[in-house]
């Protein structure tokens, strides 16, 4: 019992929460900008493999298929490693930000350009099949208004091709904010490798001098409740979302 105690008492210490928080921070900003960016990487991806059938276009079919299947069908931490080894990082992020050193920002590019090209290809997948669902008649429609093919695709096809997808994409989004976790494999800033720094120096903060089981409860259940709010939050505000557009309409 005194374990127990020694380890949530971990947790009503103020710097060690300000260090959780700020990694909490991390994680969502890590998340927001990939999922963004895998969107619409996501979205020209879907298009090109759905569209470009003219003989002319096939190498950008064929070329957005093969970035698509390699992508999809190999593991997140394999291009995470090969992203922290292999990115060129611009010379913004060559530099101390945010409070983080150089090296660290660097690093947090690199993984987050990783995190982008492994979830475009998944987001790519699921749009396409949201393209698929939208009748050729809304082709035919939009042509007869005087639509071009990129009018048509922005303004009619994929807002459809989007709503189509919304839980499916929803639920993607919740992933990619957990895969986030396997960022702090490479010493990265989230959430996850700064809980595991914390539990490295439990016997330091829970005053027992060793570090316990309980401390290992403690700390990732704590990080398993902040990604469950994280994700139940965004659940619940889309769902919300949608059934205000749904009694608009």
């Amino acid at each position: 019992m005194e374990e127990w105690i020694a380890s949530f008492n971990v947790l009503t210490l103020g710097p060690v929460w300000a260090y959780i928080v700020k990694g909490t921070l991390f994680t969502v900003i890590i998340s927001t900008v990939s999922v963004i960016l895998s969107i619409i990487i996501g979205a020209v991806l879907a298009l090109v493999r759905n569209y470009c059938n003219a003989p002319r276009y096939l190498i950008f079919k064929w070329l957005a298929s093969l970035y698509i299947e390699v992508f999809r069908n190999t593991p997140l931490l394999l291009w995470i490693f090969v992203g922290v080894v292999f990115c060129p990082v611009p010379d913004f992020f060559g530099h101390p930000l945010f409070g983080l050193s150089s090296v660290e920002t660097k690093m947090l590019f690199k993984a987050s350009m990783a995190l982008t090209v492994y979830t475009s290809s998944v987001i790519a997948e699921i749009i396409r099949g949201g393209l698929n669902a939208v009748s050729k008649g809304q082709f035919e429609t939009a042509y007869t208004q005087g639509f071009g093919i990129v009018g048509t695709m922005y303004y009619i096809i994929l807002p459809q091709a989007l709503r189509n997808v919304v839980p499916t994409l929803l639920s993607q989004i919740i992933t990619t904010i957990k895969d986030s976790s396997f960022l702090a494999n490479v010493a990265t800033i989230e959430l996850m490798s700064r809980v595991r720094k914390i539990l490295s120096s439990a016997n330091v903060y829970n005053g027992l001098g060793t570090i316990n089981v309980s401390d290992v409860f403690v700390l990732y259940g704590t990080a398993a409740v902040i990604y469950f709010i994280i994700n139940f939050s965004l659940s619940l505000w889309v769902r919300r979302l949608q059934a205000k557009r749904g009694v608009t309409a």
